[in-house]
């Protein structure tokens, strides 16, 4: 249980009573009235009786809110956050700032947000960098009374509350992966494995009397285990000195676009080394659809071709889409689908019927032979790519780094995995020209 320092003060509240009752039973073990002595000393330890229950009820009020932090990853709606108690990220940073500096009692302001990053170190048993954060208080205001998540892998982690629909919410404006359709895995805890089936049992047909030949199901398993991003926004000191709420939601937001806009490169270009996730580009098995020696422009058969190799492995279906770059888009929106017949590969930012996807996040700096700065397309079901969180944020406040100027660096880590639930749902061309 999450107990915010309250033991301290019910301890001196029981006492504080018991010398109350004993100068009541010293005046009634002699026979008389309390003197004004007694009177003055009994008042005194009342009006304490009064200040105690006061700390205590707002201690009480911060343990429910950092418990219901931790365990839902959102601080929900309610009366401890309408008023002084609300989730300020902007008082914590600038908490983190006056630590640092030297100034006296730099954490009186933020007792809900230390506590509440004590309660998911002591659940994680992880210590952080800077303090935790629920990643859902990334959300506007208006968004952190979202119901919790449900489980989106077909019950793949029983017993594990996921915390999706918060996640989504927070990185579906600027992750285009998750937008697509990606299945987002929050709230997770140690190395998870998802089982995956890899082939199916067989039909036979047989003649009257004998038996089909044996058969069975063969399963494997997706391991996901974290790996941790860093990402950092850098923000004016006198921006933090602002107590207006549009201040608060601008520092909310930008942090949110440095973790998303990570967490969408590695799904899509993740090496799978050094520390990264791998991302659907460098999968093992996906289709590949190749233009040419050097490269080449891409065309409508090309486009044809991806959709081709998923159909042929029966994976065509699902949130079926197209991503690629600004570059790809510009060049595919002036070819012509067939010689000079008046319609082009990309039309309403559609490809062949299916959503086409346009982010810089895909890379334009691909090599192959002597081809260079060329891009990637993709196409795939985007509900089978995989991102999986863990823990909480933990943001550290750098005010050195940018001392010279007064600015501020905030450092956000967060804990993620991807993978791709089965690789022949997806293709990509690595290398298309537009030049």
């Amino acid at each position: 249980m999450i107990e915010y320092r309250t033991r301290e003060l019910k301890e001196e509240r029981h006492e504080t009573l018991e010398q109350m009752r004993a100068l009541v039973q010293a005046a009634e073990l002699a026979g008389r009235a309390m003197t004004e002595a007694e009177n003055q000393r009994y008042k005194q330890l009342a009006a304490r009786i009064a200040e105690l229950d006061q700390l205590i009820d707002e201690r009480e009020k911060l343990t429910a809110a950092a418990a219901a932090a931790l365990r839902a990853g959102f601080m929900p709606k309610g009366e401890v956050l309408q008023g002084p108690e609300t989730f300020s990220l902007v008082r914590l940073i600038q908490a983190q700032i006056d630590a640092k500096e030297g100034r006296p009692s730099p954490f009186r302001r933020c007792e809900l947000e230390i506590e509440t990053s004590r309660a998911i170190a002591r659940a994680t048993g992880r210590e952080p960098r800077g303090f935790f954060v629920p990643i859902t208080a990334l959300l506007p205001a208006e968004q952190r009374g979202l119901v919790k998540g449900t489980p989106s892998a077909g019950g793949y982690l029983v017993g594990t509350e996921l915390l999706s629909g918060q996640m989504v919410e927070l990185l579906r404006s600027r992750a285009l992966t998750i937008k697509a359709g990606a299945t987002v895995l929050g709230g997770l805890v140690g190395d998870i494995d998802i089982p995956r089936q890899t082939a199916a049992g067989q039909a036979y047909w047989v003649a009257e009397g004998n038996a089909p030949t044996a058969s069975q199901q063969a399963v494997d398993k997706i391991s996901l285990s974290p790996k941790t991003v860093g990402a950092y926004t850098e923000i004016s000191r006198k921006m933090l000195l602002q107590s207006s709420l549009d201040i608060e939601a601008f520092v909310r937001r930008d942090l949110a676009n440095v973790v998303a806009l990570a967490i969408d490169y590695a799904a899509l270009h993740g090496t799978g080394q050094n520390n990264q996730p791998l991302g659907v580009a460098n999968t093992s098995g996906i289709g590949s659809v190749v233009g040419g020696t050097n490269g080449a422009a891409p065309t409508w058969e090309h486009i044809v071709k991806l959709e081709t190799e998923i159909a042929v492995d029966n994976a065509d279906s699902g949130a079926l889409a197209y991503m690629t770059n600004a570059k790809v888009a510009g060049k595919l929106k002036v070819t012509p689908k067939i010689g000079s017949f008046p319609s082009f590969v990309l039309e309403d930012d559609r490809l062949n019927g299916y959503p086409a996807y346009v982010t810089n996040q895909v890379r334009s700096d691909l090599t192959k032979g002597t081809g260079t700065n060329l891009s990637a397309i993709f196409f795939g079901n985007w509900s089978d790519l995989l991102i999986g969180t863990w823990g909480a944020l933990d943001i550290l406040v750098d005010p050195y780094s940018l001392g010279t100027s007064g600015g501020v660096r905030v450092v956000v880590f967060q804990d993620v995995d991807i993978a791709v639930r089965h690789p022949e749902s997806f293709a990509v061309m690595l290398d298309a020209l537009t030049a």
